[in-house]
């Protein structure tokens, strides 16, 4: 009984008819082993392999146990699994999966980086080296669904939204904002929609000082998108969604002057937009008292600040009456900037509304893949980390994407890692081949093979 109470076995008596005793006793075992998808997903994309070209390694040769690429390749796909901080790495060390994944034999293989590694490679990047790897990061993504829609999409939707990252110690460029009432970072993301596909697949993530305006740095990001986007699909429309933050006159400007380029921006309410909404309102408000329902009216006008707008634009408004049961009614008037033809309702429900969706992939990266893990004290490595995080985000999408036509197709990433990814396995290598050996009974196992032969299996 003594021998039974260790750290490798657990006694669970009484609970059955015989005693049940739980042995961590299986050396060349991983609870990770659907992981393998991740592997799969990465060589179709090329993406680790891409990120890790943009890295120069200063260090001395000889003293060298891991390569650029395995340390990039292992906090990647740590971070997909959900081990987002640089500390897991003690715990995954030995682990003959994670081992398979930066390339290394799982049971004859040196166990790969610690944390101190891993930290001193975070804090090593210099700023350049993170904006090559943002590009070929745009680029991969880009590449990849020009060879899936072979290059004939006819709308591409381009999205930005910023997002915050409390801090939560002395980082650098950490600021209070006020927005938010925190200490923060305030990054960006950037998302690219094709056709009237119900994902949005990042593309770009950029961290940013706490105390910036949220369009802060958006001219850049959406010239190079834009240039990319055009260069994949010289023949398909672009379409820009913003929100009310990004409404600065030289994101608007950048937008006016850039051709074939569709774009739909939040503004902000004041007294001149009101006042032109004036009229719709009182049809709102008449509407609502006679049906005792949330009633809306649309319109459009013409507008132009008095002096920091240089032409006059188009201004779509959504005059909203919103009625709740037991509350008295509540005005809500909504406005969007847009250089679009059609109809104000069409353009407003039909195209700015899906934006919302965006909210969604933001909390996957907040609560799935923990983006606001920036806990280094240097910005440069923090961007890094945002980075990297985005890359195992996009590792993620893949799968997503592999599963279209399933049951898990619009599953969150936390879902899909606990399907696909955390699956006991025992690992067994011999000179031919690695198998890894997997439960008969996994729940999940017709969709798995599933996923497995769109990454480019074959079926054995």
């Amino acid at each position: 009984m003594i021998e039974d109470n260790t750290t490798q076995c657990v006694l669970f008596p009484g609970i059955f008819d015989r005693p049940i005793l739980a042995k961590f006793d299986q050396p060349r075992s991983s609870s990770d082993g659907g992981a393998i998808l991740l592997k799969a997903a990465d060589r179709r994309l090329g993406l680790t392999e891409g990120l890790a070209a943009c890295l120069e390694d200063e260090r001395q040769a000889a003293k060298i146990d891991h390569e650029v690429k395995e340390l990039l390749g292992q906090r990647i796909m740590a971070m997909a699994c959900g081990y987002e901080d640089a500390n897991d790495a003690a715990r995954l060390a030995s682990d003959p999966v994670h081992k398979l994944l930066v390339g290394r034999d799982p049971e004859q293989g040196e166990d790969l980086a610690s944390q101190p590694t891993l930290s001193r490679f975070e804090n090593s990047v210099d700023r350049k080296e993170v904006l090559t790897m943002a590009e070929v990061l745009a680029d991969s993504v880009i590449e990849r669904h020009r060879k899936r829609l072979r290059g004939r999409a006819r709308l591409i939707t381009i999205d930005l939204d910023p997002t915050d990252d409390p801090t939560h110690g002395a980082q650098q460029l950490t600021f209070f904002n006020a927005h938010y009432d925190t200490y923060c970072y305030l990054p960006v993301v950037g998302f690219l929609t094709f056709e009237q596909e119900r994902e949005q697949y990042l593309v770009g993530a950029v961290l940013r000082a706490g105390n910036v305006t949220a369009a802060a740095g958006a001219v850049g990001i959406l010239r190079r998108l834009i240039a990319r986007v055009k260069e994949a699909f010289p023949d398909a429309k672009i379409r820009v969604r913003l929100d009310g933050g990004f409404a600065a006159p030289e994101v608007l400007a950048f937008l006016d002057c850039e051709p074939k380029v569709e774009y739909i921006v939040n503004l902000a309410a004041n007294a001149v937009l009101k006042r032109k909404a004036e009229a719709a309102m009182k049809r709102a408000r008449r509407a609502a008292q006679a049906s005792g329902q949330t009633e809306h009216v649309y319109g459009e006008c013409l507008y132009r600040t008095r002096t920091s707008w240089p032409w006059k634009r188009r201004v779509i408004y959504k005059a909203e009456v919103v009625c709740a049961e037991g509350k008295e009614p509540k005005e809500n008037p909504r406005f969007v900037v847009t250089n679009m033809k059609q109809g104000p309702q069409w353009i407003y429900e039909q195209v700015y509304c899906p934006r919302g969706d965006l909210e969604n992939r933001i909390k996957e990266l907040h609560y799935g893949m923990e983006i606001g893990r920036t806990s280094c004290t240097d910005f440069g490595a923090n961007q890094f980390r945002v980075l990297m995080t985005a890359a195992a985000y996009v590792l993620m999408q893949e799968l997503r994407l592999g599963l279209a036509g399933t049951a898990s197709a619009q599953a969150q990433v936390s879902t899909l890692r606990t399907r696909f990814l955390k699956i006991g396995a025992e690992v067994v290598a011999s000179v031919r081949r690695i198998v890894l050996h997997l439960p008969r009974t996994f729940p999940y196992l017709e969709t798995f093979h599933r996923l497995a032969l769109n990454l480019g299996a074959p079926s054995g």
